[in-house]
């Protein structure tokens, strides 16, 4: 085991910032035992590694194991969102100025690790929620690697996912038994052939990152924005094509129904720069819309 601390440079929230990360609460690769901390199992550049983290007076402690445990802590600081500039944000709206002033703690994770969150952003491509999540738990049940750990505690329920050769690998049943169809799971294993020049999107500018994914087929703005979110920590990477997040923002910030993609972008134009910021705070703080459409409904392709 190896350790590091890391101390904010002012108001932290570790549950706030790491939670998007989780694909759903039976997550393999991510275990928020209730006590506060926060465990991921990941595969770095250097292989598999496991981190646990504690927030407490004022620092976040980490330990780590694993050949990737040294890759984790070294990347700590830009996971917990030093790279991140909260100040950069002006609210120009009531309710954005509210869920700033209630959220100071919050900061936009970067993994660093395009993959890890490609994949499973592609597994929600056009399903629900809970669908894509028990395909990615089916996954790495499966297919992944026990993560590396101290033997006890969440850790030992923990799962690496595959490498890319192992993506690449997975026959055409066990994505059919994972309730994955041809197109992502095929979009997938396009990424994972790829998977190099890919995770070189990390280091690059949003739109040249954003650029590089959608290079794939199969891989759409959607998508893009879901992983840059994550790997990058990108603060502009808007979530269009979203079956809910346009309506939320339209009805948060005008308090009407029915906008679009477009009226999305154009309500978030006075927070260019810092767009994907200004719809994480509308997603933590305001109130649903009244339902008047029927639920995306569960396409299961098992007994196909």
């Amino acid at each position: 085991m190896a350790t590091r601390t890391w101390a904010p440079p002012g108001p932290y929230d570790l549950g706030r910032t790491l939670g998007v990360l989780a694909r759903g609460p039976g997550d393999p690769a991510f275990q928020a035992p209730g006590d506060g901390s926060f465990w991921r199992a990941s595969r770095t550049p250097e292989g598999p590694g496991t981190l646990h983290l504690r927030a407490a007076e004022g620092r976040v402690r980490a330990e780590a194991w694993g050949p990737g445990g040294e890759w984790l802590l070294e990347h700590l600081p830009e996971l917990l969102g030093e790279r991140d500039d909260p100040a950069a944000f002006t609210p120009r709206h009531r309710l954005l100025h509210e869920a700033h002033r209630r959220h100071p703690g919050l900061r936009l994770a970067r993994t660093g690790l395009v993959l890890e969150s490609l994949i499973p952003s592609i597994l929600e491509q056009k399903v629900t929620a809970d669908e894509a999540y028990r395909a990615w738990r089916l996954l790495l049940q499966r297919h992944g690697e026990p993560a590396p750990g101290p033997g006890t505690g969440p850790a030992t329920r923990m799962r690496v996912m595959p490498d890319a050769r192992g993506w690449a690998l997975i026959p055409s049943w066990e994505w059919h038994r994972a309730g994955v169809d041809g197109k992502r799971s095929a979009t997938i294993v396009r990424a994972a052939r790829v998977a190099a020049r890919l995770e070189e999107a990390a280091a690059m500018e949003e739109t040249a990152a954003a650029a590089r994914l959608r290079a794939v087929p199969g891989i759409g703005p959607w998508t893009a924005a879901e992983t840059l979110q994550r790997s990058n920590g990108a603060a502009d990477a808007v979530t269009v094509g979203d079956l809910h997040l346009p309506k939320t923002v339209g009805y948060a910030l005008t308090g009407t129904r029915g906008t679009d993609d477009a009226g999305m972008l154009t309500l978030l134009t006075p927070y260019a720069g810092q767009r994907h910021r200004a719809c994480r705070l509308i997603l933590l703080t305001s109130r649903p819309q009244p339902r008047r459409a029927p639920r995306f409904s569960v396409n299961d392709i098992r007994g196909w």
